[in-house]
C-alpha cells in the first residue's frame, strides 16, 4: 500500500426523510440567534418556509444566490449580513446558495448551516468559487465549510427529473477525479467508489418516478460521499474544464458537468487504468467513460456541449483557457488533445476507451 495522509474535516451530518424538523435545534447547537436564511430567487418559497421553522431565530431572507457566485451577488449578501447583524446563514439549495453562503463565511467567519435540495456536494467541502470579470477563480479555506448539513430527502422530491440526473453527474464528477487525485488515500477512495455506486442506483428509480424517496434518499447518500471526497482531495482535468465552460462562457454548471465528465475520464484513462476500473465496476459497466456517457444518455441528460448553447467557435478559446495555468492530472495537459476533447464534448460524440461497442 502507497503511504498517504489524511485529514478529516468536522461536520455535523443529520440525514434522513423529515430531518428539517430538527433545524432549530441545529442552530441552537451552532449558538446562534440570528440566521440569515440564503436561497435563489426560485426558491424564495423554500426559504420563507425555513425562516418560519426558525421564528424569532430568523434575521431575514436573502434570495439572491444565483449560478457560479459572481462577485456582486456575494458583495450583496456580505453586506445583508452586517446590516441585520446575522450570526449564521442558512444556506437552502443547490451548490449556487450553498456557494453564496461561503462567500459570506469567508470575509465574515459566519457559520454556515447547509440544507441541500440538490446533489453538488458543495456542502461537504471547504471549497468555494467566486466568478468575476468573466473568471471564475476557486479556492480553499477552512471557514467556508457548512458547520452542519441536515439532508431530508423529502426536500429534494420536488428537484425536476433532468436536473437531478445532471446534479447526480456533477456529484459523481467528484468521486470519480477523487480516485485518481494526486493526493488520493484508501478511505476516500472507498467512499468515492461507493458514491457512485449509491448515484448510479438512485438515478434510475428518480426517473422512473420523481417522488421515490428511497431513490432520493441514494442519491442525497451519494451526494454526501462524493462531495466529501471533494473536500478532502484535488480534482484536475475535469474540473478545471468545467470551471472554464463555466465561469467564462456561463454554461449551466450541471449540464456542464456531466457532459465533460465522460470525456475527461477518456482522456485521463490510460494514466489512470485503476481508477479507470473502480468506476466501471461501481456504475456496473465495462468501460468507465462509455458507462458515464451511457448512464447521462439513458436517463435523459444531454451529451452535447451545443445543446447548451455553446458556439463551435469558442472551442479554441476554452482550450486556452484550460491549459492557461498548470495544474496536476495524472496525463500531462496537451492543448491539441485538449482541443479534441472539447470538439467531441461539444458534438456528443461518445467516448470508448477500452470496449468494443456500437454507436
Amino acid at each position: 500500500m502507497d503511504a498517504f495522509v489524511y485529514n478529516a474535516h468536522a461536520a455535523r451530518v443529520v440525514f434522513g426523510a423529515g430531518s428539517l424538523q430538527h433545524l432549530e435545534r441545529e442552530i441552537g447547537l451552532l449558538g446562534a440567534q440570528r440566521a440569515l436564511v440564503l436561497s435563489t430567487p426560485g426558491q424564495r418559497k423554500l426559504a420563507e418556509r425555513v425562516a418560519a421553522l426558525l421564528g424569532a431565530k430568523a434575521a431575514g431572507i436573502f434570495d439572491g444566490a444565483v449560478m457560479h457566485v459572481p462577485i456582486e451577488a456575494a458583495r450583496q449578501a456580505r453586506d445583508e449580513a452586517r446590516r441585520l447583524e446575522a450570526d449564521c446563514a442558512v444556506a437552502i439549495g443547490g451548490g449556487s446558495t450553498v456557494g453564496l453562503g461561503k462567500a459570506i463565511a469567508l470575509e465574515s467567519g459566519l457559520p454556515i448551516l447547509a440544507i441541500p435540495t440538490t446533489y453538488a456536494g458543495s456542502e461537504m467541502t471547504p471549497i468555494y468559487g467566486i466568478t468575476e470579470g468573466g473568471l471564475k477563480k476557486t479556492g480553499k479555506d477552512a471557514r467556508v465549510l457548512p458547520r452542519t448539513v441536515i439532508y431530508d430527502p423529502d426536500l429534494s422530491t420536488g428537484l425536476p427529473v433532468g436536473l437531478s440526473v445532471t446534479s447526480a453527474m456533477n456529484a459523481m464528477a467528484h468521486a470519480a477525479e477523487g480516485l485518481y487525485a494526486q493526493d488520493s488515500n484508501p478511505i476516500m477512495s472507498l467512499m468515492a467508489e461507493e458514491g457512485l455506486a449509491a448515484m448510479s442506483r438512485a438515478l434510475p428509480g428518480i426517473v422512473r418516478r420523481s417522488g421515490d424517496i428511497e431513490a432520493r434518499s441514494q442519491a442525497l447518500y451519494g451526494a454526501w460521499l462524493c462531495g466529501t471526497v471533494l473536500g478532502n482531495v484535488g480534482m484536475a482535468l475535469h474540473h478545471k474544464l468545467c470551471h472554464t465552460l463555466g465561469g467564462s462562457f456561463n454554461l449551466p454548471h450541471a449540464e456542464c458537468h456531466t457532459i465533460v465528465l465522460p470525456h475527461a475520464m477518456a482522456y485521463n484513462a490510460p494514466a489512470a487504468p485503476e481508477a479507470m476500473a473502480r468506476i466501471a465496476r461501481a456504475i456496473g459497466t465495462q468501460d468507465a467513460a462509455a458507462g458515464l456517457y451511457d448512464l447521462a444518455r439513458d436517463n435523459g441528460a444531454p451529451v452535447a456541449l451545443r445543446d447548451l448553447g455553446m458556439p463551435e467557435a469558442d472551442l479554441d478559446r476554452a482550450a486556452d483557457i484550460a491549459v492557461s495555468n498548470p495544474y496536476w492530472n495524472p496525463r500531462p495537459i496537451e492543448r491539441t488533445a485538449i482541443r479534441a476533447l472539447l470538439q467531441n464534448a461539444w458534438a456528443g460524440v461518445c467516448p470508448v476507451t477500452n470496449v468494443s461497442r456500437n454507436p
